[in-house]
């Protein structure tokens, strides 16, 4: 097996909660009284683009809810959506040890929204760890397709049999295992910091 130089990780699911799942925007047509229905409708229709940054966060809420007059403000608003991320701290500290050897060259491949993802960074410091975020919403190509897995493998200029990509979806390790890089399916940091040294990864 090659020696491993490069770990790839998935951010959402991994090392914090989703951006904007499910679960949040069941949350969000709770608390902002929306009529989930339409509100799953609209959004199903839009956030491929968004989450690809082909849109942005304005245009995503014009399309999804400011169409009509609303009791609440675009403020209001997002400032929901962003509160609904949270750090898993074990993966963050496992993110922090194998970044904090100096040994590997450590990056995310993540789908996220521009503005989402650039208030996740900022708010949970990711750039102490991460050298480079080929985000879907930079790289205008979201997983589980090849597209993205390959841009960062040719910007990055690393071998995929010298890289490991880690992530909590099993569709998400498909197309990179297929490209020759070693995949791991997170469940729990404590799990993945084995798999990790087992494939000589040292934290």
């Amino acid at each position: 097996m090659a020696t491993l130089t490069t770990v790839f990780w998935d951010i959402g699911g991994v090392i914090l909660t989703n951006g904007w799942d499910h679960n949040s925007r069941m949350e969000a047509a709770k608390a902002f009284q929306l009529d989930w229905e339409e509100f799953r409708e609209r959004h199903d229709l839009s956030f491929p683009a968004f989450d690809a940054g082909q849109i942005t966060l304005d245009q995503y809420l014009d399309r999804t809810l400011f169409y009509r007059p609303r009791s609440f403000t675009r403020e209001e608003f997002t400032a929901f959506m962003f509160a609904q991320s949270m750090e898993y701290p074990e993966t963050r500290q496992l993110l922090r040890d194998v970044a904090g050897t100096g040994r590997y060259f450590v990056a995310s491949i993540n789908n996220e929204p521009r503005e989402l993802n650039n208030y996740r960074i900022e708010a949970f410091g990711l750039k102490n760890e991460f050298e480079v975020f080929f985000s879907s919403c930079y790289l205008n190509s979201r997983k589980p397709e090849e597209h993205i897995f390959r841009t960062a493998l040719e910007v990055s200029q690393r071998p995929p049999e010298q890289c490991v990509f880690i992530d909590d979806r099993t569709l998400n390790l498909e197309n990179p295992r297929r490209l020759g890089m070693n995949v791991i399916h997170h469940q729990s940091a404590e799990q993945t910091r084995a798999e990790l040294k087992s494939l000589g990864i040292a934290v």
